[in-house]
């Protein structure tokens, strides 16, 4: 790492002290309530009347009062965009950095069980005292000197910024929620910005043109500083942005690639450091989780001014794991997959999968997802399916999936009220050759962890992202 740390300034922690003092000066209370998290979960929830509103006016201003916006959040910061691959390139990064000896944040979004899941420090998720200590200094800050309305997004996203900004730590990475430029962690100049795929996703916000949403995940890149596209198919406005703001741009297949060892089962990557220097690092071990995205994740942290380690590499590749992301538990297969795009690298995996049984799926998707192109792709790998309902203004019944899968020619075994439902009827239904695909939402990866789990798993099973058979 560099040895020049960035210039100390008054933490969000003695700004908030601040402001309750004025606070409790003109109303003689600090107007802050005493509520349990779950509580606040609830409270948030209600503060805006959207939950998702773009743009950076209103969550910035209030970060500007907590004192978030000169620099100083970390050493390092890198902020990931992109339609998919996103969790799993912030999953990489942390574990690489810890593995270098690096003190280590990140936030991300959606959590799957326990909202605590979104900001991690050092590895380990915050626990419920921090984040309702955080939520009440962006109160403070967010009411004083006059109220600004924040949606759920945004006030989580100040909360795991000033959690961050006390740590000070020398990685920050930071996962976009949706889109990029006007996404409320763009608030924060990122040193490095990473886009890892651009396809179609939240066409209710950014449209179905890839020029446009490139465009718009784009938005996390500054002027003159340094951007790793982890895609070879990006959309040309990527790439005209990189070129207004005469960004460095670092682009797989060109800076930086991976090629498998010509023994099969490890993999090499050749990048370049951050003053220009080639690197090649061998003998990877496969992370069960995208290549690409390993790949932009050595070379994001490398331009951070790490000397990038092989053995320290292997070390976090055969550590890493992100729960629903191609996560085993015994022969149930769980990830969050939820447009075509990411179903495709789930099918491609298990098509590489022997299966002596039935292949069955479990799928849950909400309304404004395209479940037409998800079913299109998982079907030649898929035997027989189970259609779940979602709860919510935006969940899918399990009776219009299954109109959806039986339109496409699919064998619909059974539909269920919730995933948790399906999940207790499939459990009485496999064999021990048959293997459980869970996806099309984090609601239904979630719904189906929060549920007897235990039954999913053999004897000697444990929670991992390889399958049954295979080590990492």
């Amino acid at each position: 790492m560099s040895p020049n740390r960035r210039r100390p300034s008054p933490t969000s922690r003695t700004v908030a002290r601040h402001i309750r003092d004025i606070v409790m000066s003109e109303s003689g209370t600090s107007s802050i309530p005493r509520l349990s998290l779950a509580s606040w979960l609830q409270r948030i929830e209600r503060l805006h009347p959207t939950s998702i509103d773009l743009g950076l006016e209103r969550v910035a201003e209030v970060g500007r009062r907590m004192g978030l916006d000169d620099g100083s959040l970390a050493q390092h910061v890198i902020t990931v965009a992109g339609t998919n691959g996103k969790g799993s390139t912030v999953a990489m990064l942390e574990a690489l950095a810890r593995a270098h000896g690096l003190s280590t944040a990140t936030y991300t979004s959606p959590h799957l069980v326990r909202y605590n899941e979104r900001v991690r420090l050092d590895g380990t998720e915050v626990d419920d005292a921090s984040l309702v200590e955080a939520f009440e200094r962006v109160e403070l800050a967010r009411i004083h000197p006059e109220p600004v309305s924040l949606t759920y997004f945004e006030f989580g996203t100040l909360s795991a910024l000033c959690l961050i900004a006390d740590t000070r730590p020398d990685l920050a990475v930071l996962e976009v929620g949706l889109g990029g430029r006007l996404d409320a962690v763009n608030i924060i100049d990122a040193d490095v910005a990473v886009v890892t795929t651009v396809a179609h996703d939240h066409a209710a916000f950014l449209g179905n043109d890839l020029d446009v949403i490139g465009r718009e995940k784009a938005g996390i890149i500054r002027q003159q500083r340094p951007v790793v596209l982890g895609s070879r198919h990006l959309p040309d406005s990527v790439n005209e942005v990189v070129d207004a703001l005469q960004a460095e741009a670092y682009a797989l297949g060109n800076a930086f690639d991976w090629t498998w060892e010509p023994s099969g089962g490890e993999w090499c990557w050749r990048g370049r450091h951050a003053d220009g220097a080639r690197l090649t690092l061998r003998g990877l071990p496969d992370p069960q989780l995208p290549l690409d995205n390993a790949a932009t994740a050595l070379q994001s942290l490398s331009l951070c001014h790490v000397m990038l380690d092989n053995e320290c590499c292997r070390q976090a590749f055969s550590a890493v794991h992100l729960p629903g992301r191609m996560q085993w538990l015994g022969h149930w297969c769980l990830d969050v997959a939820h447009n075509p795009h990411a179903a495709g690298h789930v099918a491609a995996r298990l098509s590489a999968l022997a299966c002596p049984g039935r292949r069955i799926a479990l799928l849950g998707m909400v309304e404004d997802k395209d479940a037409d192109g998800v079913i299109e792709v998982l079907s030649p790998v898929i035997d027989a399916w189970v259609s779940v309902s979602l709860e919510g203004e935006r969940g899918r019944s399990a009776a219009a999936l299954s109109a959806r899968l039986e339109a496409a020619g699919c064998r619909v075994l059974y539909q269920a009220a919730s995933p948790s439902e399906g999940a207790d009827w499939l459990m009485s239904q496999v064999g021990p050759d048959d293997q459980v695909l869970v996806c099309g939402s984090f609601f239904t990866v979630a719904g189906v962890l929060s549920a007897d789990i235990g039954k999913m798993a053999t004897d000697d099973a444990v929670s991992r992202s390889d399958p049954p058979g295979r080590t990492g």
